[in-house]
């Protein structure tokens, strides 16, 4: 009854089909030869299939450009470095080691806070300004408001009073004294019924005008044009608003002054490039000296044992006292530091990456290239360093950092280098004793330095290990 039911009623698909086996059937061999074309072959072209256009360094690359964090400090981190050796030709910038001193009284300029201009006050036009001659630069003059000193207990005949001023005659001379706890003038009881005599207790300067325009008693500098100078060239009056200046240049002390007058923004500079090539050529030495022992600790099997008793002698002497031991036996200096360092810095590299080569050096690459007698250097070049990129770049970015913080640690201690070499180290232990006192911007611009630094390589160095990692690589 079924097959009788699919006779009679056959599927569709039968039906449809019939019309291209018929087509088919008519068709003979030469047309079906000309349906095609035989392709030739290309040793070239049959090569091309099996390749791919992945690489490690151009796959790294991109997955490190992707953390805009990292890329933003690499770019602070390579600025900073490049602008440690621009700074000292810029135009207008003081020598790192030069003590500056005031060009007239030759006082060391100690102290001096920071300030983005040279301009320490303003005098109104009219003002009236004692002349001290300055060889310098005629451009300049060095002008004071200070007629005299009057001695203490000099009598003086008090004219006018001003509330914390006193107009004066002292001596033929007419000017204004400060009234203020610090002179202890001996006014009358009542000091506004004038005229009446007086004296201090402590000398007093006799200004010319009732405004103190000098710099803890020293002579400020004026542009020569803004003054009209009278003919003996020993007094002066000021033909607009003139700006005193604390030495004759626009050349400011931006980061202020140490206690030795010299520019602090000159020496953070040098000291952050001297304490930057400290920790990049002991990252190196730990590096290559750690690198090397490692791969022949760990793949070398003959090795293991002498490089492990050495390890265990290296390993249990702590770091800060050989720093110490060798910073006091040897003279100070850059030398001494990297030296210092890099005696046994190289420890933790090797273990790190021995402890890496043991995980892989049995692996069935490794065996198939010793069966096919590759020698041992070839292997350890192509087969194991290629996995151990992602964690020495890191090891290294994490040294640098803490070489320049080691430098630190032994300079705070008295034994790191002279005074004479600035380094973030020495600026930052002249500036830890100031902290509680005004002068503290000496300790906080090295910081600020360290810290960028420090944080820099660290963040870069986790992000390029993680993107030298293939297991990140799409």
């Amino acid at each position: 009854m079924f097959k009788l039911f699919r006779k009679t009623f056959p599927k569709q698909g039968d039906v449809l089909s019939r019309p291209i086996e018929q087509a088919a059937a008519e068709k003979t061999q030469a047309d079906m030869d000309a349906l095609f074309v035989a392709a030739a072959y290309d040793d070239s072209a049959a090569e091309r299939t099996g390749y791919s256009n992945y690489s490690y360094w151009r796959s790294t690359l991109r997955v490190f450009l992707k953390n805009r964090m990292a890329v933003f400090l690499l770019f602070v981190l390579a600025f900073l470095v490049l602008f440690t050796f621009i700074q000292p030709l810029l135009p207008g910038q003081y020598e790192a080691t030069r003590i500056i001193n005031h060009p007239i009284t030759g006082k060391q300029m100690s102290n001096v806070s920071p300030s983005f201009t040279t301009v320490m006050t303003t005098a109104p036009a009219g003002t009236e300004f004692i002349i001290t001659p300055y060889d310098g630069d005629p451009a300049w003059c060095a002008v004071t408001n200070v007629l005299q000193t009057i001695q203490r207990r000099e009598v003086m005949t008090v004219t006018e009073y001003l509330g914390d001023w006193v107009k004066v005659e002292y001596e033929g001379q007419e000017g204004y004294v400060i009234n203020d706890f610090t002179t202890k003038l001996k006014l009358a009881d009542d000091p506004e019924a004038v005229p009446y005599e007086m004296h201090s207790n402590f000398p007093v300067s006799l200004f010319t005008s009732p405004q103190d325009y000098t710099n803890d008693g020293t002579e400020l500098f004026a542009r020569a044009e803004d003054l009209t100078i009278s003919e003996d060239g020993t007094t002066a009056t000021a033909n607009k608003e003139v700006e005193l200046r604390v030495l004759p240049s626009t050349q400011a002390f931006w980061f202020g002054t140490n206690n030795a007058g010299q520019d602090l923004w000159a020496l953070v500079w040098s000291g952050t490039r001297t304490s930057l090539f400290i920790g990049f050529v002991v990252a190196l030495f730990e590096a290559l000296i750690g690198i090397l022992v490692g791969v022949l600790w760990g793949y070398v099997r003959q090795t293991d044992r002498i490089i492990t008793e050495i390890y265990n002698v290296v390993d249990n002497v702590p770091n800060t006292i050989v720093l110490i031991l060798i910073s006091y036996i040897m003279r100070p200096g850059i030398s001494t530091i990297v030296f210092a360092m890099s005696l046994t810095r190289w420890a933790g590299m090797a273990r790190f990456i021995r402890n890496q080569i043991v995980i892989i050096r049995d692996r069935d690459y490794n065996l198939a290239s010793r069966c096919l007698g590759t020698a041992t250097p070839r292997i350890i070049v192509r087969n194991l360093l290629p996995y151990l990129v992602s964690v020495i770049m890191l090891r290294m970015a994490l040294a640098i950092p803490g070489a320049i913080g080691s430098e630190v640690f032994i300079t705070y201690i008295g034994l790191g280098l002279p005074v004479s070499l600035p380094s973030l180290g020495n600026l930052i232990n002249v500036g830890r004793k100031l902290i509680s006192t005004s002068q503290s911007y000496q300790l906080t611009f090295p910081t600020i330095v360290l810290s960028i630094v420090t944080i820099s390589f660290y963040i870069i160095g986790n992000v390029f290990a993680d993107a030298a990692d293939p297991k990140n690589h799409v």
